[in-house]
């Protein structure tokens, strides 16, 4: 699954995404848009970030850490007015969700 990605500034979401990937879950050695954690971004014209995402699992460890780290790194983004982050667990993550990329890294293909 592929996020969905809402904007018109193209170069500012790339800037965006490739933050994204710099962020981890502690636990896998994979980055987070590699694993499919990220469902969707959204940057208006004022570029308010709006980001959807989820964890591995609602019990997952960092759940209180890792989406504010994320938010926070995200909010530092230069060109960036405001971003705000939503966790969801719909629909549930499964290993199907991430990259060719990360399939490989974690020895799925």
């Amino acid at each position: 699954m592929s996020a969905i990605i809402i904007t018109k500034n193209t170069e500012l979401m790339q800037r965006v995404i490739d933050d994204i990937k710099t962020c981890y879950d502690p636990e896998i050695p994979v980055d987070i848009w590699e694993l499919g954690l990220i469902y969707e971004l959204e940057l208006n014209d004022e570029n308010d970030l709006k980001i959807t995402m989820t964890l591995t699992s609602p019990n997952c460890p960092v759940a209180e850490s890792l989406p504010a780290e994320v938010e926070a790194k995200l909010k530092l983004v230069q060109g960036i007015n405001s971003a705000k982050l939503t966790l969801t667990f719909e629909p549930a993550w499964t290993k199907e969700m991430m990259s060719e990329v990360a399939q490989l890294e974690l020895g799925f293909m």
